[in-house]
């Protein structure tokens, strides 16, 4: 036995309501063993918007911290001294602010920003693919990416300043070989426009490429995660060798961190999310050689809504046992000389090199994002993978078999199995927001923000110019403007009028497709089906699949992609004369949305167009929406949609008396 290894980095993502709440809550988990901070943000403060913004309304505080001005920074880190603590803080496209916004708070503290460790995401690709929270084009998000990175390596040297997420792509519907080979291709994208910006000397190079680190998904399958960790190994050693040539072999390490797949945590039989968190904790652990830097693991109750911090807990304490009370640390690589392991690992580094010259190809990652490859094959690996749940060929224990269940003491009461935001912190950051702006200097915050419109004109790092922003006590949404002002707004594609269908489950598609064709006769026309996608939730999969499985069955279906307010919903449905409308919210904002929504509707004189709802909805609040006039709710236990595409019609039926 060789000397045991050190722990992982043991982190609760974390963050909800107010930045106070948020502060007890960090300093309570750092008290409980945790050993870094991973913050989670609400949306506006992802996509650049203040809390008065109309579309933020009902998302603040919802899936994370909102964080408006220099004060909230304050408050959320208050009596946590960052010279000392390590952070890392899931943001991409306002990366910048966040991290001026902590530089700034730390040197408060006394800290100096060469004594702060931690990792902004910044990762703005797969935000075009999957969580839907960028804010700018493609070419001008790159842009304050590889600013930013520029900048660290200089000014914040132990700083990651990008955390390259496979992680997403996967929740998303990425293979194992998608999965390495489109988070690679973003890596070399970033790399090889930080390479030839000119801002980092050629002989400073290799310390942008050892800070790069990843974030990954590990999903259940954890000999297959396992074999795909030691693929990314490989892989990136390849890269930083061959591509850029770093010649160092600790600066070719791959530095990952992981959150163990969600997207697999099911709503039916919940308790069965420990082991499989569990299983998939395994995946990242096991083999030393390509083992996380950093661990954090979702709660049992995620599909059901917000955890709380008895349920984080309960989780942190999954990793403890595993490092401290099992022999995990005492030895070498255990699957060294695996016939099998290595035998699986070729064939994946094979097929991700394929994907990544295809990707290459094409102009790179930015390329392949602006014509919907990327997003497309990730819609098409999703649905096959639906089609496999749907048809038993996967099975997902107490989903598709087994189903039969003892009656569950953790669900006795669902109201109080997880948490619920705090429906006064929207209020509370109005208000804050307000006091904010009443005590600083206008002409302070106006000249901060004509410096950042002039370099943005420019080519100068916009670094600069962001910290002056935060000193004069400019708001999120106030610097996130003048970027949008100066860079234009951005729709990314949707991935769906590209999508291959369901091949499988033929019997049932038809019996659809024949019973929508018999209502659109009845009705006049072929049906019309409206998927909308209200608020910040920038979380479109399931969205998606719904689409593409309506236009499966024969609906004519009109989907326009991500964050549209009510009023903009309630006139597409107007203007494309359509016979249902499908919101989709997993932000758990469905509460202040969908109600906008249907009074829309009834104002517009559409009463007869119902409402049907998708996403993370407990069931007190499938109630009050199905009082508010809501037709139908479906939540992650509902997976067969070719059901709820028959269900959906018998919804239109009814709504037009038949």
């Amino acid at each position: 036995m060789t000397a045991k290894d050190r722990p992982w980095v043991m982190r609760t993502y974390a963050g909800h309501s107010s930045a106070a709440e948020s502060n007890a809550l960090f300093r309570r988990n750092l008290a409980k063993g945790q050993t870094g901070l991973s913050v989670a943000f609400d949306l506006p403060t992802q996509t650049g918007y203040d809390p008065d913004h109309v579309l933020a309304r009902g998302e603040v505080g919802k899936v994370g911290v909102p964080v408006a001005h220099l004060g909230d920074v304050r408050a959320l880190f208050d009596q946590i001294p960052l010279a000392q603590m390590n952070t890392s803080m899931t943001i991409n496209a306002t990366a910048m602010w966040l991290l001026a916004l902590y530089q700034v708070a730390a040197q408060e503290q006394g800290a100096t920003p060469d004594e702060l460790t931690g990792t902004t995401q910044n990762d703005i690709v797969k935000e075009y693919l999957s969580r839907g929270t960028y804010a700018f084009p493609p070419d001008a998000s790159l842009r304050l990416t590889t600013d930013l990175i520029a900048y660290t390596v200089t000014n914040v040297p132990q700083w990651n300043p990008i955390n390259i997420c496979s992680y997403h792509l996967q929740e998303a519907g990425a293979t194992p070989v998608q999965e390495l080979a489109f988070a690679l291709s973003t890596a070399i994208a970033v790399l090889d426009r930080v390479r030839d910006g000119g801002q980092v000397p050629a002989e400073r190079f290799g310390d942008v490429v050892q800070r790069i680190s990843f974030f990954v998904n590990a999903g259940v399958r954890f000999i297959e995660e396992t074999c795909k960790m030691r693929a990314f190994v490989q892989l990136w050693d390849e890269i930083c060798l061959d591509r850029y040539g770093v010649t160092e072999a600790k600066a070719r390490r791959l530095r990952y961190g992981v959150q163990v797949n969600s997207l697999g945590l099911t709503e039916a039989q919940p308790e069965n999310n420990v082991q499989r968190i569990v299983l998939e904790m395994l995946g990242v652990t096991l083999s030393k050689n390509a083992r996380a830097r950093a661990v954090q693991l979702p709660a049992w109750n995620e599909a059901l809504g917000l955890p709380r911090p008895w349920d984080q807990q309960w989780s942190l304490r999954m990793q403890q046992v595993l490092a401290y009370e099992s022999d995990l640390l005492e030895y070498e690589d255990i699957f060294d000389g695996s016939h099998v392991i290595e035998a699986k690992v070729a064939e994946l580094v094979a097929g991700a090199r394929e994907e990544i010259d295809r990707v290459q190809a094409m102009g790179g990652a930015v390329a392949a994002v602006e014509t919907g490859y990327l997003k497309q094959a990730l819609v098409a690996s999703h649905a096959e993978r639906r089609q496999r749940i749907e048809s038993g060929e996967h099975v997902v224990v107490g989903v598709n078999k087994f189903e039969n269940t003892e009656p569950s003491p953790l669900t006795a009461d669902l109201d109080t199995a997880i948490q619920t935001a705090d429906p006064g912190a929207e209020a509370a950051a109005l208000k804050s927001l307000e006091q904010w702006r009443a005590a600083r200097s206008s002409e302070a915050v106006e000249a901060a923000l004509a410096s950042l419109r002039e370099a943005a004109k420019g080519t100068d790092n916009l670094m600069p110019a962001t910290l002056s922003c935060v000193r004069a006590g400019v708001t999120t949404g106030e610097w996130a403007g003048v970027l949008r002002e100066m860079f234009g707004e951005y729709r990314a594609p949707t991935g769906v009028s590209g999508s291959v269908g369901v091949s499988g489950a033929g019997a049932e598609i038809a019996a659809v497709r024949t019973k929508v064709s018999t209502t659109a006769s009845e009705l006049g026309g072929r049906l019309r089906f409206l998927v909308g996608k209200p608020g910040l939730d920038g979380h479109s999969n399931g969205a998606e699949q719904v689409a593409v499985r309506a236009r499966d069955v024969g609906f004519e279906v009109i989907y326009q992609g991500i964050r549209l307010t009510p009023e903009q919903i309630v006139a597409a449905a107007v203007a494309e004369d359509v016979h249902c409308v499908g919101l989709s919210i997993l932000s758990g904002s469905h509460m202040e949305l969908v109600p906008q929504v249907v009074e829309g509707l009834r104002e517009a004189g559409l009463s007869d167009v119902p409402v049907v709802v998708g996403g993370i909805v407990p069931d007190g609040d499938a109630r009050a929406l199905k009082s508010a006039g809501v037709a139908a709710v479906y939540t992650p236990k509902d997976y067969d949609l070719t059901g709820m595409m028959s269900d959906v019609v018998d919804v239109i039926r009814r709504a037009h008396g038949h």
